[in-house]
């Protein structure tokens, strides 16, 4: 199955953290979108690896995603090396997408810079016909993304640009909120962490509202690219509304 769009996370709930609007967004549009998650987040503090799965799954729904799969990585250990990046090449064959998103270059978390390093090399290399990778035992054929992204996440880096996500944003809380052992739920009684706080979720949202005033929209995502964004057109470009 071709993607338009994959969306790569280190753990689940990376992407709806960091890009659910535009992938909602993309759907809307007709797009073929899809998440890899790399670890199943057996590390996490709160939770197990089994709800894990039952709350993505859960938000996979909300979003209406074309298709959803885990790499099943060693969560914490993980490397970039060889055997891992054999792992994304296969994928990125598999499915083929014009754009990958991925997560931070640098962030709080270790993984998330790893993670993102793993996925944008493996993007350059799933694009070299000498490097042989099989599916179901048929060989692959060599396929480049067109553009690599990264969402921001918890460290407040400038992003090259913005995506208005406004008409998706309730939609995204909704799925973020499915991973209701992770983030704030007075009905679960597990230990408190950095991300399960009230104080989390309320700056994730201020952060939207922030780059959303930047272009005069209420909600907006931001993303970096380590190369130059073209366009063909300024018909799509929003301003902030003076």
């Amino acid at each position: 199955m071709k993607l338009d769009i994959l969306a790569f996370g280190v753990h689940p709930d990376d992407v709806e953290l960091g890009a659910a609007g535009a992938l909602m967004m993309a759907l809307a549009e007709g797009k073929k979108v899809g998440i890899v998650d790399l670890t199943r987040g057996e590390l996490g503090t709160r939770g197990t690896v089994e709800t894990r799965k039952e709350e993505a799954e859960a938000a996979s729904k909300i979003m209406g995603l074309t298709i959803r799969e885990n790499l099943e990585m060693r969560d914490g250990f993980f490397a970039n090396d060889e055997v891992h990046q054999m792992q994304v090449i296969t994928c990125l064959r598999k499915y083929r997408p014009d754009i990958v998103i991925c997560n931070a270059l640098e962030d709080r978390h270790p993984d998330h810079g790893r993670a993102a390093r793993l996925v944008a090399e493996s993007c350059f290399y799933a694009g070299l016909s000498k490097i042989k990778t099989q599916y179901k035992d048929l060989y692959q054929d060599a396929w480049r993304p067109k553009n690599v992204f990264h969402y921001v996440q918890d460290r407040l880096l400038e992003p090259d640009f913005v995506m208005d996500i406004t008409p998706v944003f309730d939609k995204k809380l909704q799925a973020i909120k499915a991973y209701s052992t992770q983030f704030y739920n007075p009905d679960f009684a597990g230990p408190e962490t950095y991300i399960s706080t009230p104080s989390f979720l309320d700056t994730l949202i201020s952060r939207h509202k922030l780059w959303g005033k930047k272009v005069g929209v209420e909600y907006a995502e931001g993303f970096q690219s380590e190369k130059s964004i073209g366009i063909t057109s300024f018909s799509h470009l929003i301003h902030e509304v003076t």
